[in-house]
């Protein structure tokens, strides 16, 4: 699945590999019965995700709501864990730790939470909220050094370290991030996971939080994993795209690749919803329009799960699912029997 050095424009393609994802797999039976409860079937809310995050890189993950997403998250910080597949931090199975191991490995990766006034505890104090981790691993910080370090991180996120006995309430929805930020950032960890993190903020907010974000990766050498479903915020901060449909990869490329020659159609069709700014240009890109909904992750379709909408779709694409696979021609992966040259986008453009 992975390209090479020489057939990837990827500037992390050297980099160290941080987290190594190969074959994550999440079902969630569906079960039936009052007293004798039997199950019916399984939403397969992940199904055989793979790839891997570098060191100062920034993933991003793409797609419609209900495509696993949030899932995804949650088995990478195994607040579910998965019923299949591989998970490895620097080369460690973070799978197989439990007790003090696991402990000490969460350090490492931690979460930025969509929703800022429901993930900050309303009845703790600022300085309480970020000081936890501390009070939990209790070897990082000395206890008499707690309150100084909580300024400290205030500091770093851009808010007043003499808050720090407000409540969450006193804070706007914008500051109430930053503080689940300084949260995520208390133990130095490598990897943070941010799941949507400004989907819930206004527009002047969002891009405060995002180059605050920036500059957190520069100064602490931060790898991110960031889901979104606004294809802008993704190609703004992401170094690479991975696009999820229905509970597996459609696509995987760098934010160039992706954004500048898509090889899935489903990949088109959610660029081609892009709102375009120069009305000039409107009326000059055309827009996929795709038919029907998402099937039912519980009963996907045989073969390519995106063949129900896909205007490309045979009979071939019903009996044989598409492995993520890079071909001649285009550097990224795409889960397609006929996705697009490099040649193709040229010739569409």
């Amino acid at each position: 699945m992975t390209a090479t050095a020489e057939q990837t424009t990827d500037p992390f393609a050297g980099e160290e590999v941080v987290l190594d994802v190969d074959g994550l797999v999440k079902h969630f039976p569906l079960k039936q019965g009052i007293v004798v409860k039997r199950q019916i079937g399984a939403v397969q809310a992940v199904d055989g995700v793979s790839f891997q995050l570098r060191r100062g890189e920034t993933l991003g993950i793409v797609g419609e709501s209900g495509c696993g997403k949030s899932t995804l998250a949650k088995l990478l910080m195994r607040l579910e864990e998965p019923d299949a597949g591989e998970v490895r931090f620097r080369g460690e199975d973070f799978l197989a730790l439990d007790g003090e191991e696991l402990r000490r490995m969460r350090r490492k990766i931690q979460i930025i939470f969509q929703d800022p006034y429901t993930s900050l505890n309303p009845r703790m104090s600022v300085g309480d909220i970020i000081g936890e981790p501390f009070t939990i691993h209790k070897d990082v910080v000395p206890k008499k050094g707690i309150r100084n370090r909580v300024k400290e991180l205030l500091d770093v996120v851009g808010l007043n370290p003499d808050h720090i006995n407000r409540y969450p309430h006193q804070f706007s929805g914008g500051q109430r991030q930053r503080i689940g930020i300084a949260r995520g950032l208390a133990l130095n960890p490598d990897v943070i996971i941010c799941d949507e993190p400004v989907s819930a903020l206004d527009v002047s907010v969002q891009a405060q939080v995002m180059n605050l974000l920036e500059d957190l990766q520069d100064e602490f050498g931060l790898s991110y994993i960031f889901i979104a479903h606004d294809l802008s915020v993704v190609r703004h901060i992401s170094d690479r795209i991975a696009v999820m449909y229905l509970g597996k990869l459609a696509e995987l490329g760098t934010e160039h690749e992706i954004y500048g020659g898509p090889a899935h159609p489903y990949t088109q069709a959610l660029l081609s919803a892009v709102p375009v700014p120069d009305p000039t240009l409107r009326g000059k890109r055309e827009q996929i329009v795709l038919k029907g909904d998402p099937p039912n992750p519980a009963n996907p379709p045989s073969g390519c799960r995106f063949r129900t909408r896909c205007w490309k779709a045979t009979d071939y694409c019903a009996e044989v699912a598409p492995e993520l696979t890079v071909r001649p021609g285009i550097s990224q992966a795409a889960a397609c029997h006929y996705a697009e040259t490099n040649e193709d986008v040229a010739a569409m453009d």
